[in-house]
């Protein structure tokens, strides 16, 4: 078992406590989601497969330096399965080596989310939710899933954050960026009252597949385009559940914006309420400025981590968006892992790690 990069870590003697707002869980092929599926739903993956919104040319858009979806080289377990699809290794790699005292699950599949069957979807989501608390939940208390809803049908999804939502273990519901439309729609606005009934955040995960490229000027030529191209994603919905009175109309909704970043906020926020003063009158339902929104509604993790040149910006950077909106999270097990032993260095005082590596996180999903 590769466990070397955290048993470095935790020879440099500084002890941990964390949340972490982002880790992956991964079956270890669809079997694992067969107990929780209508022989019907599981004969049809058998004979036609999944049905993305749109295929690939040529593989899957991460580099091959970086293969199995773009994971660690280091988070294959001797066992050939794949990374985040073995509990034992996790615990040792991640959870225990790092000090997580909860750790929320975002599975990004195969779980259904965007599928274009509508009944394949609802059937892989459900068996994705069972899948956590089974497989994952009952043997690791730690870890906290998150209600997996197939997010293009709203009824369909509020019905799952109904039914889930009974369990008090589920942290979340998670949507992914690129839904077929932008989510300001009426369409997902059952998925925003559901789970403000229910007291449970939004989390927006970057990625899904849509059917549309994924820049607002055609396909990207190279990954690193790709990569970037979900920061734009993310500011899009942003923009869309702003303008289109998300928050207006449930003011209690809660959203996490996952592996987004968060530099780009204070210039979004400062270009939404230029076009507000001026265009108010076409958006009348808005009664106050975009910025009052997003701040009072939107939180963000850390992950991936902003790093401007200048020696401070960041912890300035993080006072102007609230250090109380600020989540830690690794995206364990993926390529670009933080390691929370080398963030925030010579920017923030002791006491702002605590509260963004454990404190904030608590507080958020309201753990004991």
């Amino acid at each position: 078992m590769n466990v070397q990069a955290p048993l470095r870590a935790l020879q440099q003697g500084s002890a941990l406590t964390l949340v972490d707002c982002d880790i992956h869980p991964r079956p270890r092929s669809l079997e694992d989601l067969r107990p929780y599926m209508a022989q019907r739903w599981w004969d049809y993956t058998q004979t036609y497969g999944l049905r993305r919104r749109h295929g690939y040319a040529k593989g899957h858009p991460y580099p091959k330096s970086s293969p199995g979806d773009g994971m660690r080289l280091d988070a294959w377990p001797e066992n050939g399965l794949s990374p985040g699809a073995d509990l034992d290794f996790m615990r040792a790699q991640h959870l225990d080596a790092y000090g997580v005292t909860y750790g929320i699950m975002n599975p990004l599949g195969p779980s259904g989310q965007g599928d274009q069957n509508r009944e394949l979807s609802i059937a892989l989501a459900t068996a994705t939710n069972h899948w956590q608390l089974a497989d994952w939940a009952d043997p690791e208390p730690r870890l906290r899933p998150s209600i997996v809803v197939p997010y293009e049908d709203g009824e369909a999804s509020a019905a799952e954050i109904h039914r889930c939502a009974a369990d008090g273990r589920f942290a979340q519901v998670l949507l992914l960026s690129r839904t077929a439309e932008a989510l300001g729609r009426r369409r997902y606005w059952p998925i925003y009252e559901a789970a403000m009934r229910h007291g449970l955040p939004i989390a927006l995960h970057i990625g899904g597949t849509n059917g549309m490229p994924c820049t607002a000027s055609g396909w990207a030529s190279y990954y690193f385009e790709e990569h970037h191209s979900n920061v734009q994603s993310i500011e899009a919905m942003v923009t869309s559940m702003t303008v289109e009175g998300v928050f207006e109309t449930f003011p209690k909704l809660r959203i996490l914006l996952i592996e987004s970043g968060f530099a780009w906020v204070p210039a979004l926020c400062w270009r939404l309420d230029k076009h507000w003063r001026r265009l108010k009158s076409e958006v009348p339902h808005l009664r106050r400025a975009p910025s009052e929104y997003i701040r009072a509604n939107i939180s963000y993790t850390t992950q991936p981590i902003d790093e401007p040149e200048r020696r401070g910006d960041l912890a300035r950077l993080i006072e102007w968006v609230g250090i109380d909106r600020i989540l830690f999270a690794t995206d364990y097990p993926h390529w670009d892992f933080d390691d929370p032993h080398f963030v925030f260095r010579g920017e923030l005082s002791a006491a702002q790690k605590a509260q963004i590596f454990r404190g904030n996180a608590r507080a958020y999903y309201r753990l004991d």
